[in-house]
């Protein structure tokens, strides 16, 4: 058939160009990306070369720039290419996608297996090219299968085949080892079942009991240990990315599997609902009570199974410090009897107030274990979760109840300057209080478990419906807010301006050196330009403001004179209309110089002493109301223009530059004033107070309490979306261009963020 098109070509005196094809597979660790190249090179007629990274520094791992060059070079010597990368997500297929042309057609095979067949090939194999294998494998396949994205003809694909089973992988590779120099095949989306799935169910049977040999694992700890920090990982496996509930793992036991397996069982269950409000609680009155574990677990089933359909789209997480725990064994084993959706419920092993940042669970309400008084100490979790809050916690729980009875729960909204809601991104703690068997505790019940479980059912029910009336609650303040962007994300422009997305050591190292004193210098620059700007010649001979009686001394500041010109334009703005956009009774708005966003405004209080937020009491709620007003106001007039904008309104909690102003700054941040990890960090980490909780902490405290902690500045880069990491600012500016993940829920909640009406 070849010999006669080729023949019809010539005779119409038509020259016949092969077209190239890059296959981009997509998959997991153990999915046979290896596999299939392998097959379809020995079979097929079409030249090709597979790209591997993990071969490709002369059969050593590579990087991906190495990729690309290879790719590059074997499609101009006419070749076809394979890219044998694991490829989950969008980001990581993104440059090989470039490589297509009118000349060469892009296309992704998708080996979207199950999972336990995955892990189950790669714990067992051997003398692997990239070295994932044995114990480890389990949850380094998990966690890179979280965060899996399904390819999409919109990418620039003009043809995704999706297999999900054995059969669908002979099909596909029949169709491709067929494939000669000339042929082609059809463009279009084959085998797309369900295109928004992120992980499989058939992980949840596997990781129920092992296929592993313990022994095996053993063997394979020993001898991987070294090669399987997450540091190696990160250099040898092109998919990975650091796993803080892997490598917190020492592999030294045949325990590591299984610990392996439990927490690949909550990471599916939390990624399946990864947006759903998720409970984690203890076992209520297993530990220092002293209640019956097998009476006690039977009633958290019956009460899990009664509200997890009732709560709708939320998770419920059983949580203990140890895999040795028998109530997490108990409950587990129950839960499977009953066929407890294992998405909606599961176990999980961490400690309560750290489960976010050091074992990868999103969470935003936790139950305490409480004593009748509802105060510190005791010991257990109790403990733990008022020293994990800080005081804060102590204080707002004193508003809502002084002491609590058996059965009862009081649910007590985290204020946001409590490290578990900056840190963990926890927004309510539900103190709850079970029976008592300890005769050392108070109440004590005898063992009378007629009543003490009559008081743990009702105990449970209290927590339950706790969390039901939280999420109802916080469900109508977004609906109040309109926050529809969840489902449907702001699409963010892609931007060139200042921004070089080619990434090489010297680049990094590049970035790091300016981080450490490009943000004081910037600010510097820009406070000349504001003297410039507004005509001032003389900052040195200004005196700093000692006259205002209702300001403490102690939290005064010593501006420096090039930090002193957003003061003068307060104090004096008609001499300085050629900068001021507004001018009003209580407040001046004016452009910020080096804009951060594609919008970014000033609010100037003009009144003065009032330098920053330390300064601020109650007596000045009216101004800060009146500030965000303002912000708000000049808000609604962006989004007429460009309803694509999404903004927050908040102050730096440290400001470099003398009074008190409001930053009013659109979520793009697509700026090329926006250089390096400090402007970064000053409005994405706790650094940056939002208006709307500003407001609230002076009316509740008379005066804001803040983390004026500079070493938020230079905390790792991370995604305000979906809080993934990045290396420096070029690869952040290049992922946030392509972001489209929901915001955070704690700036969903409470109007942090202001979204098109």
């Amino acid at each position: 058939m070849e010999m006669d098109i080729e023949n019809a070509a010539k005779a119409k005196g038509e020259e016949i160009k092969e077209k190239s094809v890059v296959v981009i597979l997509v998959g997991a660790p153990g999915s046979g990306k290896s596999t299939f190249c392998e097959q379809v090179m020995r079979s097929s007629t079409r030249p090709w070369a597979r790209i591997c990274q993990d071969t490709i520094g002369n059969g050593k791992s590579g990087t991906k720039a190495q990729c690309l060059k290879s790719a590059a070079s074997a499609l101009k010597g006419g070749k076809s290419v394979f890219i044998d990368r694991c490829n989950l997500d969008r980001e990581q297929r993104l440059e090989f996608v470039k490589l297509g042309g009118p000349n060469v057609d892009v296309h992704a095979v998708v080996l979207d297996l199950p999972a336990k067949l995955c892990i189950s090939r790669s714990v067992k194999r051997t003398e692997h090219e990239g070295k994932l294998q044995g114990g480890k494998a389990a949850a380094v396949v998990n966690r890179m299968l979280q965060k899996k994205e399904l390819p999409k003809l919109s990418e620039g694909f003009t043809r995704i085949t999706l297999c999900q089973n054995e059969s669908d992988v002979q099909a596909c590779l029949n169709t491709y080892s067929a494939l000669g120099p000339m042929d082609t095949v059809p463009n279009g989306y084959f085998g797309q079942k369900n295109p928004d799935a992120k992980i499989q169910l058939g992980i949840m049977k596997f990781l129920k009991k092992a296929e592993v040999p313990a022994a095996e694992t053993i063997s394979d700890a020993s001898r991987i240990q070294s090669s399987f920090s997450p540091q190696v990982l990160q250099e040898k496996n092109p998919g990975y990315k650091r796993a803080e509930n892997v490598s917190s793992f020492p592999v030294n036991t045949a325990k590591d599997l299984k610990e392996c397996e439990d927490l690949a069982v909550c990471s599916a269950g939390s990624h399946i609902l990864n947006d759903a409000p998720t409970l984690a609680f203890p076992s209520i009155s297993t530990s220092d009570f002293q209640f019956d574990l097998e009476k006690a677990s039977d009633i958290i089933i019956e009460k899990v199974e009664e509200f997890v359909n009732k709560l709708g789209n939320v998770r419920l997480v059983l949580v203990d410090l140890s895999h040795r725990s028998k109530i997490l064994s108990l409950v587990k084993a129950k839960a499977t009897e009953k066929n407890i959706d294992s998405s909606k419920f599961f176990t999980f092993v961490g400690d309560i107030t750290r489960l976010c940042s050091e074992r990868g669970l999103h969470y935003n309400v936790i139950a305490n274990a409480a004593n009748w008084r509802l105060k510190p100490g005791g010991g257990g979790v109790n403990a733990s979760i008022f020293n994990a809050a800080g005081p804060a916690l102590e204080v707002a729980t004193k508003e809502q109840a002084k002491s609590l009875h058996p059965g009862k729960s009081v649910a007590v909204p985290l204020p946001s300057t409590s490290p578990l809601f900056t840190r963990e991104g926890i927004t309510h703690v539900i103190h709850v209080l079970g029976p008592n068997m300890n005769p050392q505790r108070p109440n004590c019940l005898n063992n009378d478990y007629i009543v003490g479980c009559k008081v743990l059912r009702d105990a449970y029910t209290s927590l339950f419906e706790d969390f039901a009336s939280i999420v109802k609650t916080q469900a109508k303040l977004a609906k109040g807010k309109n926050v529809n962007l969840v489902t449907n994300p702001l699409g963010l422009q892609e931007h060139n301006e200042g921004v070089n997305t080619k990434h090489s050591p010297n680049n990094d190292q590049k970035s790091k050196r300016e981080d450490v004193d490009d943000y004081d210098r910037s600010k510097k620059c820009k406070a000349s330009l504001y003297e410039v700007e507004a005509n001032i010649h003389d900052f040195r001979t200004e005196k700093e403001h000692t006259n205002n009686d209702k300001i403490d001394a102690s939290m005064t500041k010593a501006w420096g004179s090039w930090a002193q010109a957003l003061y003068h334009i307060a104090m004096h703005p008609e001499k300085h209309r050629d900068v001021v956009l507004e001018i009003l009774d209580d407040v001046v708005i004016l452009h910020d110089l080096y804009p951060k966003a594609r919008r970014h405004l000033l609010v100037l209080t003009r009144y003065e002493g009032l330098d920053c937020l330390t300064a601020v009491r109650k007596e000045h709620l009216n101004l800060l109301r009146t500030m965000h007003d303002v912000g708000m106001r000049w808000v609604e007039k962006f989004l007429q223009e460009d309803a694509s904008l999404i903004f927050r309104l908040g102050y730096h909690s440290g400001p470099s530059m003398r009074q008190l102003h409001l930053h009013v700054i659109s979520q793009d941040f697509d700026s090329k004033h926006l250089k390096n990890k400090k402007h970064w960090n000053s409005f994405n980490t706790a650094f940056f107070y939002d208006s709307v909780d500003v407001i609230e902490d002076v009316s509740n405290h008379g005066k804001a309490t803040l983390r004026d902690d500079e070493s938020l500045l230079s905390t790792e880069l991370r995604c305000h979306r979906c809080r993934s990491a990045h290396p420096n600012i070029p690869r952040l500016k290049s992922h946030i261009s392509n972001c489209r993940a929901p915001f955070p829920h704690s700036l969903l909640q409470s109007g942090r963020l202001v979204p098109p009406p």
